[in-house]
C-alpha cells in the first residue's frame, strides 16, 4: 500500500479528515459574507449531506452488528444526524445574507460537532477496536463509493442504509441536477 495516504486505507482516519474539513467549512462560512459565504455554505452542505449518507450506509451497519450494545449507538447517531438534516434543511433554503442566517448556523455547527465528537470518542473507537485493518480499508473504499452517489443536499427521514439505498441515488441524481442547473444560472454560491 505504498503512495495510499492513512486516510484511503482506513474509514476511521478518512472520516476524522473529513471532520477536520466540516469545522474549516464552518469557519469559513462564519467568516465571510455574500457570495462567498453562499460559495462557502453550498460547499459545506454538499459535504455534510454526502458525509451522512456515507456514514449511513457503512459505518452505522457496522456499528450495530459488530460493536458491543451497536444498536443503541447507532440509534443515537441517527438521532442526532437526522437533527442535523433539518436544520441543515431549514438552513439550505434561508438567504445566507438573512439576519438570522449565522444564528442558525452557530446552532448546526454546535450540533454537528456534538456529533462529531460522539462519534470520534466512543463509535469509531469501537470501530477500530472491532475490525481489523483490511475491514477498515474494504470501509474505506465502500464509503469513497457511497459518497460518489450520494445526494448533494439534506433529506431527513432516510438516516438508514435501506433508505440511502433506495432512496438515494434518485434523489442523488435530483440534486446533483439542482446543482448543475444552479451553477449555469451563477448561484452555486
Amino acid at each position: 500500500m505504498a503512495g495510499i495516504a492513512a486516510s484511503d486505507a482506513d474509514v476511521v482516519a478518512l472520516l476524522m479528515c473529513q471532520h477536520g474539513e466540516i469545522r474549516n467549512l464552518f469557519d469559513r462560512v462564519e467568516g465571510t459574507a455574500g457570495d462567498e459565504r453562499r460559495a462557502a455554505f453550498r460547499e459545506l452542505v454538499r459535504l455534510l449531506a454526502v458525509h451522512e449518507t456515507a456514514e449511513e450506509e457503512v459505518i452505522r451497519p457496522f456499528t450495530r452488528t459488530s460493536v458491543p450494545d451497536g444498536g443503541k449507538v447507532a440509534d443515537e447517531r441517527l438521532a442526532e444526524e437526522r437533527e442535523a438534516k433539518e436544520l441543515l434543511s431549514r438552513l439550505d433554503g434561508m438567504d445566507a445574507d438573512d439576519p438570522k442566517f449565522l444564528a442558525e448556523l452557530r446552532t448546526l455547527r454546535l450540533d454537528v460537532m456534538r456529533h462529531a465528537r460522539a462519534e470520534e470518542r466512543y463509535e469509531f473507537n469501537h470501530v477500530r477496536r472491532h475490525a481489523d485493518k483490511a475491514r477498515l480499508a474494504s470501509m474505506a473504499t465502500a464509503l469513497r463509493a457511497a459518497e460518489v452517489v450520494a445526494p448533494t443536499r439534506p433529506h431527513p427521514g432516510t438516516e438508514s442504509a435501506a433508505k440511502n439505498l433506495t432512496l438515494g441515488p434518485v434523489t442523488a441524481l435530483v440534486d446533483r441536477t439542482r446543482d448543475a442547473v444552479r451553477k449555469a444560472m451563477g448561484k452555486d454560491g
